[in-house]
């Protein structure tokens, strides 16, 4: 390839080109085509190489090393041997660096500091290229060797100086060392130059087949030679717009019309966006208003309730009076009911008694009556011994009752909490289950479907369904930046981690048909936020929350993604809602003091709400979508599962044993009753039995008329408790009615206060309903805020674009008044013009023929037409130039893509020859449109097996296959000496032997350029030759400055 030399088609202030990936305008092919080139392996005519090649180099302070060198390499072939630490490395990287290469691309570090040896202040590298012949750079300044001196500190700077052969400083300019470089063809950065061993490895490694474009493309300097073009092509362009620059005025006053025009349409927009903004507040009035009016309701509803509460409780408490008046006065009712049939009863007995003594004429019955009066003894003593039964009886039914009550409330009791520990049970395994899902797929925490629904987003994203990708799950997208703030940030969030957010309606349409694929009809769908999305997230930093000690939600969470953190925002406020652990600090922040500014509300670390006059506690013990540790998690769910298990089967085995002592006591009751019955009856009958026996007295000894003044009193007695009872009834009919009574008036409060509630519930699903609109137009207004804001910074951007416009247009029309002071709209033809012009010219000519100076004018009239004919020739000049620079350029392009055709043949049949020598088989596609390059390699016959990628082959097979396309690339292109790093450190035996002839062959065949090559091998078995030098680097020992070496031939062959 041809030297790079200066151009002389740039001015000196563009002589540094920027350089593009891409051609944009002539990069159109990417096809290649057949390019005959002819290739020979025959001996050069030239012995030894005269200008560019390395002659010594000589190290102080380098990296490691205190002193290194010099080091005289002969001018073909040398190697430099030595085993890790000895220096070979650090040889090639200061060969690198001294030459000007940035520190980067040595892959030995990132600053030119970090190569000063530790404990030095600085570091010295001196390199001597060789400078004879024709083509030697300055002979007459320089002589035969150029040496170059760079010194680097330990800041990080670096100078030169270059000298000539006699010691001489000439220049200490990079700019000098840059031409040299040029000069000799020496490119320091070019991997057929300088192959580093880390540069040699990542391209064995690389899958990428672009890297082995750009690998080829700047190895042979092609990727140069597109930058130039490109470059060229870029001033062509901007010489265009210079000449375009006609009629400036008329194209400003355009522009000046089209930003006036925009800034119309802008504030016509404005006042759009202002009409919305009141239509917006007047929503949000009114949405306002309905939550003040059902908050209103609500509070009135709420105080009558509990205005009515003491009322009602009052009439309980008189309900309960009169039901036990009521009972009172039925019981003594029932009691004088019971007086007045059992006088009745003695009435009928003493009537009859009376009627037997009538009829009784013996008087012989003593020893009757006594035998009675002993039986009535024993009667009345054995009522006594029942009663007493009774009344123990009566006891132990009262305490059975009462046992069988209690083992019902408890049993209730452990009922209603077994119920709620299975629910719990229930949740804690759906949970559990969620847990282990999410360990394979994170996702699966936010419902079993999420994967799957995610899946049909993809694709229905990929066929064109959606504006924008759907962002969600929410939860999904954030990340925490304090594990312990998970409970307070989801019960915070709540249903918004499990919500996704769409572009439109649209997109949110699409969605929604989506979900019903993934969820039955009945089952909650997670929420669809639809916002527009925007890139950047919006600055809240006039209204978020400030504490110096806790953070808000927002800065507690890592948000990538803008249009999560926006839709956070804007649907709860996170902005505002500060994060405090404790709960005693919460309270004290938030209720015990004023709270901080703009702060709304708090979460503590358990999850509970606190406001400034509220706080709520948490009804979740652990976080369920934002935990870490999740083995953690799940540990403590099993162990809680068993636990609610263990507690499941301790309180039905209580539920158990109450039952059984419920049936047991009842069992025990119903014996105790049935006694209790048999006891009253027994009473009952003695104490009939004893009022019999009371009632007979013997015929002898009877009082007829007493028994009849007996019966009378008894009458007059049964008619008194007649009376009475008669009353008592009275008195508990009136006890009923005012019972009823008061039953009704408590039916009738109680009943006004379930309406009430009853009014109550649709008022609160209506209050959250009217607080949701709130938020929603609150959200609206700030949305119609930064419209507007947003369109008011588009707009004065404008109206400042409109001012330098018109200061322009303004400086343009005073250029133009110094030709003609007053501006005149033409709107004719330029031939017409030219008449008009004429005609004008000829009355001039007349008007000064008569009263003018004709020469002034006409001398006037020549400067003004010779200096239009300058100016209208000039750009006429540049037109042509333009137009045969494009004819040049494309003809340059198509030699340039005739030429990487070439050179791509070139080194395709290199490569193949090479690998033939192993008889070895490959293949190299070039694609150039997409700028990639592809090597296949297969060892043995290519009839045998298929071609495989590098990186499919052994070490030293790769090895192998990577010189080979070195050596492909160094047969096609330029450069006085070539440096390769542990060409053979992956290399077999067989691999390693067959690589070294095949350099040593080319080199044999390229006599005037110098090979350098780094191995840790011996090299023992060379072949003893003047063109081969082995330069051995011994082991550093402790303490050693300098290390030397030792060459294995004395032969110089430097001149």
């Amino acid at each position: 390839m041809a030297k790079r030399k200066e151009e002389n088609f740039f001015s000196p202030e563009n002589a540094k080109r920027p350089r593009q990936e891409e051609l944009e305008d002539f990069d159109k092919d990417g096809d290649e085509d057949e390019c005959t080139v002819s290739f020979t392996n025959g001996t050069s005519t030239l012995t030894a190489a005269e200008v560019g090649i390395i002659e010594s180099i000589h190290l102080r302070n380098f990296m490691c090393h205190s002193m290194l060198g010099p080091f005289k390499f002969g001018s073909n072939v040398n190697f430099v041997v030595g085993n890790n630490g000895s220096g070979k490395s650090a040889v090639l990287t200061a060969l690198i660096v001294g030459l000007g290469g940035k520190a980067v691309a040595t892959n030995r570090g990132s600053s030119l500091k970090g190569f000063v040896k530790d404990g030095q202040n600085s570091a010295d590298i001196t390199i001597t290229l060789r400078n004879r012949g024709d083509d030697a750079y300055r002979a007459n300044v320089y002589g035969d060797s150029i040496v170059v001196q760079q010194h680097i500190s330990m800041d990080g700077s670096r100078s030169y100086k270059l000298k000539s052969e006699t010691g001489a400083v000439v220049s200490t300019r990079k700019e000098e060392l840059i031409a040299i470089l040029d000069h000799f063809n020496i490119q320091v950065d070019n991997p057929v130059s300088i192959l580093t061993q880390e540069m040699s490895k990542q391209f064995l490694q690389s899958k990428n087949e672009g890297d082995k474009y750009k690998f080829f493309m700047k190895a042979t300097q092609l990727e140069q030679m597109k930058e130039d073009y490109s470059y060229i092509m870029e001033t062509k362009e901007r010489t265009k717009e210079q000449i375009n620059q006609g009629e400036e005025v008329n194209e400003i006053e355009k522009q000046l019309n089209a930003i006036r025009d925009n800034i119309k349409i802008g504030e016509d927009r404005a006042a759009r966006l202002d009409r919305k903004m009141e239509e917006q507040q007047g929503r949000l009035n009114e949405a306002e208003k309905k939550y003040k009016d059902i908050q209103d309701k609500l509070e009135k509803i709420s105080q009558e309730t509990n205005a009515r509460a003491p009322e009602c409780m009052a009439l309980k408490a008189d309900v309960t009076a009169k039901k036990r008046a009521y009972n009172e006065a039925e019981v003594l009712y029932n009691r004088s009911l019971n007086e007045y049939k059992a006088l009745k009863k003695d009435d009928e007995q003493l009537c009859k008694r009376i009627e037997e003594l009538k009829k009784s004429t013996d008087q012989s019955l003593e020893p009757e009556r006594l035998e009675r009066q002993k039986k009535i003894c024993w009667l009345k003593e054995r009522v006594k011994t029942l009663q007493d039964q009774e009344n123990s009886i009566n006891q132990e039914i009262e305490q059975f009752q009462q046992a069988i009550e209690k083992d019902k409330e408890e049993y209730t009791r452990i009922k209603g909490e077994e119920l709620d520990v299975k629910h719990a049970l229930t949740y804690n395994q759906r949970q559990l289950k969620e847990l282990k899902d999410s360990k394979t797929d994170r996702l699966k925490r936010f419902g079993s479907h999420v994967p799957a629904l995610l899946e049909a987003i993809d694709e229905a994203y990929r066929r064109g369904h959606f504006t924008h990708k759907p962002i969600g799950p929410l939860g999904a997208c954030i990340r925490l930046r304090d594990p312990e703030h998970a409970l307070a940030i989801e019960s915070c969030l709540k249903g918004l981690l499990q919500a996704y957010c769409c572009h439109n309606h649209a997109d949110e349409r699409v969605l929604q048909a989506l979900m019903k694929r993934f969820y039955p009809p009945g089952t909650s769908r997670p929420q669809i936020i639809v916002s527009e999305f925007r890139n950047e997230m919006y600055d809240v930093r006039h209204r978020a929350a400030h504490h110096p000690e806790f953070p808000t939600v927002l800065t507690a969470l890592e948000i990538d993604n803008a249009v999560v953190a926006n839709s956070l925002i804007d649907m709860r406020g996170i902005e505002t809602v500060l994060l405090i652990k404790n709960n005693s600090v919460a309270r004290a922040v938030m209720q015990f003091q004023k709270p901080p500014k703009n702060c709304r509300e708090a979460f503590t670390a358990d999850g509970d709400q606190v406001f400034a006059g509220r706080y709520y506690s948490s009804e979740n013990t652990r976080p369920k979508f934002l935990s870490r540790d999740v083995d953690s998690e799940i540990s403590d769910l099993e162990n809680e599962v068993e636990n609610k298990k263990a507690q499941i089967i301790n309180l039905q085995q209580h539920l158990s044993a109450l039952e059984k002592d419920i049936k047991h006591n009842e069992d025990l009751l119903k014996r105790c009753q049935l006694h209790y019955k048999e006891l009253k009856m027994k009473i009952r009958k003695s104490i009939s039995e004893i009022r019999e026996l009371e009632n007979i007295e013997e015929h002898q000894s009877v009082d007829i008329a007493t028994l009849e003044d007996e019966a009378q009193e008894n009458k007059i007695k049964m008619k008194m408790v007649e009376k009475n009872m008669e009353q008592q009834k009275e008195n508990m009919e009136h006890h009923k009615s005012l019972k009823v009574e008061a039953e009704d008036k408590y039916d009738a409060i109680k009943q006004k206060i379930n309406q009430l509630s009853e009014l109550a519930d649709p008022l609160k699903d209506e209050l959250n309903l009217a607080d949701a609109e709130v938020d929603n137009q609150k959200r609206g207004k700030r949305h119609y805020e930064e419209k507007q804001k947003e369109h008011l910074d588009t707009l004065n951007k404008k109206k400042r674009e409109l001012d330098m416009k018109v200061k322009e247009l303004e400086e343009k029309m005073s250029q133009a008044r110094q030709i003609c002071p007053e501006r005149i709209e033409v709107k004719k033809s330029a031939s017409i013009l030219d008449k008009e012009i004429n005609r004008l010219r000829q009355k001039i000519q007349a008007e000064h023929a008569s009263h003018g100076d004709r020469e002034e004018i006409m001398r006037q009239y020549q400067e003004a037409r010779e200096t239009y004919l300058d100016l209208d020739n000039k750009v006429r000049t540049l037109k042509r130039f333009i137009k045969l620079l494009e004819e040049i350029m494309t003809h340059r392009y198509k030699t340039y893509q005739q030429f990487r055709r070439c050179l791509t043949l070139r080194c395709k049949l290199y490569f193949d020859n090479l690998l033939s020598q192993r008889a070895y088989c490959g293949k190299m596609n070039f694609d150039h449109k997409n700028e990639t390059l592809t090597i296949s390699v297969q060892p043995g016959e290519g009839n045998k097996a298929a071609f495989n990628d590098m990186r499919a082959l052994s070490g030293g097979e790769r090895s192998f296959s990577t010189v080979c396309f070195i050596l492909s690339l160094w047969s096609i292109a330029e450069s006085p000496f070539r440096c390769l790093d542990e060409f053979d450190v992956y290399m077999d035996m067989v691999n390693r032997r067959i690589a070294m002839d095949m350099i040593l062959k080319m080199a044999d065949s390229q006599r005037f350029r110098q090979f350098i090559l780094l191995t840790p091998q011996s090299m023992s078995s060379l072949p003893s030759s003047k063109l081969i030098r082995i330069l051995r680097m011994s082991d550093p020992e402790r303490g050693q400055t300098t290390l030397p070496f030792r060459p294995v031939t004395e032969e110089d062959d430097d001149n």
